[in-house]
């Protein structure tokens, strides 16, 4: 049997039987000033290794990703940057785990907190685990890759652990 065309109709669209399915799932994918993009938020251990991932689109706020990352967390201190100087958010959650928290205060904070600046230069070690994984082109360009965030976050994955083996 031939599949008849739209062109050979009055119809303005394909037919179906040459349409193609339509991805679904959650699209990870979100407008931000650089475009389209998407954040990747990481946890990872005193070593740099990672321990959990989160995916949100490019325009979400870094305490979504707080949000799923804090939960049942056991460690002795947290570095996280500026973005998450939050107090219900983040700083609640970490006093209620017994957690210091390492996290400079924003400038615009009307009582500024003091934190370990010492502590604080670790920090670069989630940083150059990021670029280590920015390295695989799949990571660093993931709206041309995949479009659905399980497939994307599949690939976070698969990176890591190739990060983590070398």
């Amino acid at each position: 049997m031939a599949i008849c065309h739209a062109r050979q109709h009055h119809r303005a669209r394909s037919s179906t039987q040459c349409r193609s399915s339509q991805k679904k799932g959650e699209q990870a994918i979100g407008r931000s000033k650089g475009g389209l993009s998407t954040k990747i938020h990481a946890r990872t251990d005193a070593l740099g290794n990672p321990t959990g991932f989160y995916l949100t689109g490019g325009q979400a706020s870094d305490l979504v990703g707080a949000d799923h990352l804090l939960v049942d967390l056991e460690v002795e201190a947290l570095l996280a940057d500026k973005a998450y100087d939050a107090d219900e958010r983040v700083l609640d959650v970490l006093e209620a785990c017994g957690a210091i928290a390492v996290i400079p205060p924003k400038r615009n904070r009307l009582v500024q907190r003091a934190y370990d600046k010492e502590l604080y230069k670790a920090r670069h070690l989630i940083e150059n685990f990021f670029s280590k994984i920015k390295q695989f082109r799949a990571i660093a360009t993931p709206q041309c890759q995949d479009k659905l965030s399980r497939n994307f976050l599949a690939g976070v994955h698969l990176a890591s652990a190739c990060v983590l083996l070398n």
